[in-house]
């Protein structure tokens, strides 16, 4: 199952209510596995980045879905990487890559970088 790795920013109102933090990454937690995923780890760490969360997801779409319904809540802005493996580089690294999830990412960050 594809690897995530979500990062997670708290805002104001996260801050406010900072003491409930545990309470929702356990709802997290059970919002991922309604969803079909799992959620590995969750760890508050110091930095750029207040959460990072380790997710394993069926698909893009589920961890897209878990995402939006996690910031939707208004205690953290997300950001969501796909994560690879050594094994999955070792294996078929540019079919990992090129395949056609990957595709349309790859297309849109091209015309992107392309565009001032």
């Amino acid at each position: 199952m594809p690897t995530y790795v979500m990062l997670a920013s708290f805002t104001d109102q996260g801050i406010r209510n900072i003491k409930d933090s545990p309470k929702r990454a356990d709802a997290f937690k059970n919002t991922a596995k309604k969803a079909g995923a799992t959620v590995k780890e969750v760890f508050w760490t110091l930095g750029q980045y207040d959460v990072v969360a380790i997710v394993e997801a069926p698909d893009d779409v589920t961890m897209t879905t878990l995402g939006l319904a996690t910031g939707k809540l208004g205690n953290v802005r997300t950001q969501t990487l796909r994560a690879f493996s050594a094994a999955d580089m070792k294996n078929n690294p540019l079919d990992l890559l090129l395949s056609a999830r990957a595709l349309p990412r790859l297309a849109l960050d091209r015309s992107c970088a392309s565009h001032p």
